[in-house]
């Protein structure tokens, strides 16, 4: 059973979120503020965070500023703020994914399971699982799941891993955008291409020499992106 930490300071949508998440056999547990957020987050040991922006005494990008100090959780983020500058500043916070209220419960329910999916262990062996790419000062071990830089293990998010792993299989070829998308976020992505961009971003801020003039991660302008090592 996964369990779900629901932060949202409105109590009926709380409620409704414990119901329907319940109802579908997860085990949930809610807070109405940051502060209380931050103490589940660390005492429930939630397998996937459902948090809103708008809370009353902190907000929410901080609260997952705080979770992101020390923990891989998946967090899907849900705000009234219909922005692309909310959904950026978001995944660039350590985001898994972005929900616009007032959100289907279908829809929130296939991101919650999508943003599951990739934090889950890969079982058994996919083709190349066994591999161990060397890259420069990049070691990527695809069958233990870890990165090493300079002998020092590289501290991935599940949405990070899952997007290097997808290049890496794909080594030396140009992976288009919206299969990326489809491959790391599911099959009801295919558009947000920022997503992609931030979460680039982010393996090139960890991975690479020089973040602006990336040798690992190579950008094909309107294409896709290629993985070259």
């Amino acid at each position: 059973m996964s369990r779900v930490l629901v932060v949202d300071d409105e109590p009926g949508l709380r409620r409704a979120l414990a119901i329907n998440l319940s109802a579908r056999g997860y085990e949930v547990t809610t807070a109405a503020t940051g502060a209380q957020a931050l103490e589940l987050a660390a005492s429930a040991h939630p397998d996937v965070v459902l948090l809103d922006l708008g809370l009353p005494d902190l907000d929410g990008l901080d609260v997952l500023a705080g979770v992101r100090g020390w923990s891989d959780v998946p967090v899907v983020v849900l705000t009234a703020r219909s922005s692309a500058v909310a959904a950026v500043d978001a995944l660039d916070g350590g985001a898994d994914d972005f929900v616009e209220k007032p959100f289907a419960m279908d829809v929130l329910l296939a991101r919650l399971r999508a943003a599951l999916r990739r934090a889950a262990p890969v079982a058994g062996a996919a083709a190349g699982a066994g591999e161990a790419v060397e890259a420069g000062r990049v070691r990527i071990d695809l069958a233990r799941r870890e990165v090493l830089r300079d002998g020092a293990p590289v501290r991935l998010t599940p949405t990070e891993w899952h997007l290097l792993e997808v290049l890496v299989r794909h080594r030396g070829r140009l992976v288009p955008q919206a299969q990326l998308l489809r491959e790391v976020w599911g099959p009801g992505y295919g558009r947000e291409t920022n997503y992609l961009r931030v979460y680039v971003g982010q393996l090139r801020r960890k991975l690479e020499d020089v973040p602006g003039e990336p040798r690992l991660l190579v950008t094909e302008p309107g294409m896709g992106y290629r993985f070259e090592g």
